[in-house]
């Protein structure tokens, strides 16, 4: 399993995961929220096939092959019907607007009687 790297920035009205994706392309990137709170990116980086009789091979290898998942837990805060992604320069980055803050009424005062 490809560990991936991953950055959390909280503005004042939104989250944005930014998760590097080096050499993927969209379609090959699956993002899904499960659980209501829980985002699951997940797919498969594949090594690029070359015909063994063109007279290439590989000296050294270093850059991550195979399948990768990353879980990352959505703020309580965190909108999950505004949920955006996009893939750009080996950058996925899924936005997620913020709830407006939850406004607190005044609350009255209930007289608690004795039996």
């Amino acid at each position: 399993m490809i560990k991936i790297s991953a950055d959390l920035v909280e503005y004042p009205n939104r989250y944005v995961f930014m998760v590097d994706m080096p050499g993927m392309k969209a379609s090959e990137i699956n993002l899904r929220v499960e659980d209501e709170n829980i985002m699951v990116v997940t797919g498969e980086r594949k090594r690029e096939q070359r015909q063994q009789d063109d007279g290439v091979k590989y000296l050294r290898t270093e850059r991550m092959v195979g399948k990768f998942l990353r879980i990352f837990s959505i703020p309580d805060n965190g909108n999950k019907d505004r949920i955006s992604a996009l893939c750009k320069d080996g950058v996925l980055s899924v936005t997620i607007e913020k709830l407006p803050p939850r406004e607190w009424k005044e609350g009255k005062t209930i007289e608690v009687k004795s039996a």
